[in-house]
């Protein structure tokens, strides 16, 4: 079965899950995100669900199929009754919100083809509320275009920046291992968020088919700060978040926590401390090992030194 981070999955038990990987040699790998509950809070299609945050979701499996749990939770293909693809919903969920049929149509207006877009999240699961944020979803190379569009849009007023209490919400929400200045240093120049009607959106990426290729397994060996300057950063958008670096022992950052996405452009100078890990290509650290990723971080040192900022669309 074929699926991809940002898609949702549903089991023989109602229970749904939003698929966090590319490759699944042995089941879907995911993160179970609802479960059917006649008190629940969100509705679809006349059934109550509850949400269940991550701590919850591990309990709540261990308990009713601890088969599934791992590092991740691991759905068995033979399970998946419905998978829910955010390209294939985006015109169902466009039709009934004016707000996302406006994003759709800014970025088709400018030249992103209907079919490389989505959307995810509670939206596409239709279990969202008149308060949830958007999460649009953009796919390969055409995220950067897009990426380049909201920016535009900006300008003209179509899609409004984020005001700082907005801000405040998402730093609070976070809880970065940065203060809120620094935070806001690296997010705004990111570009991948904005107001659409008072709403709140974020552009998220995911790769195109052609580009999904295996993460070599990593063993974890303690933890380690560095600097180095990033080579390339064609996935810092991604999740894992990917940064390859010219370092003489560590050759790329994996990050799987959405503050870091994006922190830093090729050329730039990172500090970054997290897990260190051997993998049969070298090593590799790794930052967001826990959900708030205590004590983990990626900064731009460039940035923050005040160097020349190049917008990301000049690399890709």
């Amino acid at each position: 079965m074929k699926a991809r981070i940002r898609d949702f999955l549903e089991t023989r038990d109602g229970w749904i899950f939003a698929v966090a990987d590319y490759s699944h040699p042995q089941g879907i790998r995911s993160l179970l995100r609802y479960v059917p509950d006649a008190a629940g809070e969100r509705v679809a299609h006349g059934k109550r669900y509850r949400k269940m945050d991550f701590d919850l979701a591990f309990e709540f499996l261990r308990r009713e199929r601890p088969g599934y749990v791992h590092d991740l939770h691991v759905v068995p293909e033979s399970d998946v009754q419905r998978l829910f693809r955010p390209s294939e919903g985006l015109k169902a969920v466009a039709e009934q919100d004016l707000r996302v049929k406006k994003i759709a149509e800014i970025l088709a207006k400018d030249g992103v083809p209907r079919q490389e877009m989505g959307i995810t999240g509670s939206m596409l699961l239709g279990l969202h509320s008149p308060s949830s944020d958007i999460d649009f979803v953009v796919y390969g190379p055409w995220w950067w275009k897009a990426r380049d569009i909201v920016a535009a849009a900006k300008a003209k007023g179509e899609i409004l920046d984020l005001d700082e209490a907005t801000w405040r919400k998402i730093y609070l929400k976070r809880k970065p291992e940065t203060n809120f200045d620094e935070f806001m240093l690296h997010e705004k120049r990111k570009g991948n968020r904005g107001m659409i009607d008072g709403t709140y959106f974020d552009l998220l990426f995911t790769r195109d088919w052609s580009q999904i290729q295996p993460h070599a397994p990593g063993r974890p060996v303690g933890w380690r700060r560095i600097e180095a300057k990033v080579i390339d950063a064609e996935f810092a958008f991604d999740s894992p978040a990917i940064l390859r670096l010219d370092h003489d022992e560590v050759k790329e950052i994996f990050c799987y926590s959405h503050t870091y996405a994006g922190q830093a452009l090729p050329g730039e100078t990172v500090e970054a401390c997290g897990m260190l890990e051997k993998t049969n290509y070298g090593l590799r650290l790794v930052v967001g090992t826990t959900r708030e990723a205590r004590g983990e971080w990626i900064r731009s040192l460039t940035l923050l030194e005040g160097g020349k900022i190049k917008k990301l669309r000049d690399y890709y």
